[in-house]
């Protein structure tokens, strides 16, 4: 089962966002997908890689999305380990569904986890190129010609198991056309280029709220400057509180 509705007014748009107030806003922007993804380990809890989050961390975002009862569809991102097998899997991605996901992304040509879960009514979005959760850090993939090949080979491989839909993630964009082209199901890039079927940034990146201030990748574009701007605000409050100018007449009863 494909979502090709979300295609009908032009690219799929997915936004990763962790909690109620990311996910509210997503939505009354419209847009059409929300992966709550396992980029919360550095995002929101500081810490240095995407293996490091567990399920129960991932559930909590998940249940706190849900929350905002968006129109979009929830993806559950498994965290690592959570998918080594396909019976573990299937428990854990009925989990993701009892806190309120629509979906589960996993990373890797992993067919039988895929059919274990498709065959037990689970959608689910495969993720293909870079992958955080195993490789040792960021890298693009297909640059050379037995990549290219894998990469395709492996499309259609999960395309098969069932996949709805395909992340490609730091691929050159070329080769990312080339895999969208030989499957049916959307690919949804992120540095993956132009033509991919969706693209996904993080909320926090495209907002400019993430903490790590050095994290500026080629992909990334910034619509905001909110850090800026919470800071700037911060220091204001912090100001008035200590000059004695807040609170005022109009904030007391």
């Amino acid at each position: 089962m494909h979502y090709y509705f979300l295609m009908k007014t032009g690219k799929i748009v997915m936004l990763t966002a962790y909690d109620y107030p990311s996910a509210s806003i997503a939505d009354r922007a419209g847009v059409d997908i929300i992966l709550v993804g396992d980029s919360a380990a550095n995002v929101v809890h500081g810490m240095k890689s995407t293996a490091e989050i567990g399920l129960p961390e991932m559930l909590v975002h998940t249940r706190a999305v849900a929350r905002a009862k968006p129109k979009a569809l929830i993806v559950g991102d498994m965290p690592a380990h959570s998918y080594d097998a396909p019976e573990l899997a299937l428990s854990n991605a009925r989990k993701f569904i009892g806190a309120g996901a629509g979906a589960v992304k996993i990373e890797g040509e992993k067919v039988e986890v895929v059919k274990a879960l498709v065959g037990n009514g689970i959608m689910v979005m495969g993720h293909l190129g870079y992958l955080p959760q195993t490789d040792q850090k960021p890298k693009v993939r297909g640059r050379e010609d037995a990549e290219v090949d894998e990469l395709v080979r492996a499309a259609k491989s999960l395309e098969n198991a069932g996949i709805s839909w395909l992340v490609l993630e730091l691929v050159p964009e070329l080769v990312a056309k080339r895999v969208t082209e030989s499957i049916s199901a959307p690919t949804i890039g992120i540095g993956a280029g132009r033509f991919c079927s969706g693209q996904v940034l993080v909320f926090h990146d495209l907002l400019g709220l993430n903490p790590d201030d050095n994290f500026r990748p080629k992909f990334l574009k910034r619509y905001a400057n909110l850090k800026e701007n919470a800071v700037e605000a911060v220091k204001k409050y912090c100001g008035e509180v200590r000059e004695g100018k807040f609170p005022g007449k109009e904030n007391s009863y």
